[in-house]
């Protein structure tokens, strides 16, 4: 069978050392497929298979024991039995094995803290998403100049892997989702009213997130929607990314941004049917950003590293930077820029923020959905098909405050 290769082979093999292994992330993301290419040897154990799960859950020390494997078990879509990780405890706390148990779930069941700590030093935890822009490009799958083909068709290996179309692969992947995760993870009386939510979620992309508004649309209570956006960001369908908080000498807001982790399902739930419409959508901007501020998030994640990323606005919304990287204490502002053409106001914004941090303005980056890039005194501009190594290729040290 034809694999990608993913970037997050290189993190997984240096996280054998751990006794157990957890890889999370949405499904069809490929968590299994480089589960068993990475760890060929493992027995491998799949809990969508019913009848398996039932004797797991039934007797667990037994069947942990029945499967037990010199090279180690892939444990597949864990979240339908995290009672085993106390069984596993067990017996890692027995013979530690290094990269024995390789659990893969798609919905994040160590979001339990009880279940973490009781693995406290002894899990890894990664999270592979679709396909980051750098393996679309190292796997030969970006044939086009224009964000907009992507932007429509997404970056789940599947659509590359099997040649489906967007609308072959997404709806049935909105209708599996709501009936058999969300049933699992909430007690829903109407799947209509979670997909109505869904949609508005993604009409909402790269806004501000405004709780009392969605519940107002929705016609539900605003703790109901809180607690379906913390179902959606533990099933890896959106991620709030949160605003940078040292006040520099303005009052900030303080409400996340909303973003969706894959913009072909934002497409498919907006009902847009074809590539060449999406630059006359109202939230094209949003798309866009969505595109790759996800991105930025798989670059930290390959590399087994929690997203160090935020955006920064001031209360009255004059000014906003898209992006904030914290490496090492030092902020690299982005910009993001959905046009094609290149304009020089695009650094306008950064400058400005750059003076009011005191960074260094040859440090900040434009993001635009051109094909040039270029580095000056005003800072960096990278076509959106160049950012895709944006967060490895950031300096270790960057220059010294401006004084």
């Amino acid at each position: 069978m034809p694999f990608f290769q993913r970037d997050l082979t290189q993190t997984l093999q240096r996280y054998r050392k751990f006794p157990v292994i957890a890889l999370l992330g949405p499904r069809q993301a490929g968590k299994t497929t480089l589960a068993k290419k990475t760890f060929p040897n493992h027995t491998f154990l799949d809990l969508d298979n019913l009848d398996l799960r039932q004797l797991l859950l039934t007797d667990p020390r037994g069947a942990l024991r029945h499967y037990d494997n010199p090279h180690g078990l892939i444990i597949d879509e864990f979240q339908h039995a995290p009672e085993l990780l106390s069984y596993i405890k067990v017996l890692v706390d027995a013979q530690p094995r290094p990269g024995y148990f390789v659990l893969t779930g798609s919905q994040n069941f160590l979001m339990n803290a009880a279940i973490t700590e009781s693995l406290a030093g002894r899990v890894g935890i990664l999270t592979l998403l679709p396909l980051s822009l750098h393996e679309l490009a190292q796997n030969q799958l970006i044939t086009a100049t224009h964000p907009e083909a992507l932007l429509f068709r997404g970056a789940y290996p599947r659509l590359y892997l099997n040649q489906f179309e967007p609308d072959e692969v997404y709806p049935n992947y909105i209708q599996t989702y709501l009936e058999r995760d969300v049933r699992q993870l909430i007690n829903v009386a109407n799947l209509a009213t979670f997909q109505r939510f869904l949609q508005l979620c993604a009409a909402r992309i790269g806004q501000l997130l405004n709780i009392s508004d969605l519940a107002t649309a929705c016609a539900v209570s605003v703790p109901t929607v809180k607690h379906w956006l913390t179902i959606l960001e533990a099933s890896y369908i959106i991620f709030l990314l949160r605003p940078y908080w040292p006040n520099f000498n303005k009052r900030l807001t303080k409400s996340p941004k909303l973003y969706f982790f894959d913009t072909g399902l934002v497409c498919s739930l907006l009902g847009l049917e074809l590539a060449q419409l999406i630059p006359q959508q109202a939230n094209y901007g949003g798309l866009f950003e969505s595109l790759i501020i996800s991105d930025l998030y798989k670059q930290f994640y390959n590399q087994g590293r929690r997203p160090a990323l935020y955006f920064w606005r001031d209360q009255n919304g004059d000014l906003e930077i898209d992006g904030l990287i914290d490496k090492n204490g030092q902020l690299t502002p982005i910009e993001i820029k959905a046009s094609e053409t290149f304009n020089p106001h695009f650094f306008t914004g950064l400058h400005k923020w750059c003076q009011l941090a005191q960074v260094a303005p040859q440090n900040s980056y434009v993001v635009y959905g051109g094909t040039l890039s270029m580095a000056n005194q005003q800072g960096r501009l990278l076509s959106w098909q160049q950012a895709g190594t944006l967060i490895a290729d950031l300096p270790h040290h960057l220059p010294a405050a401006q004084h």
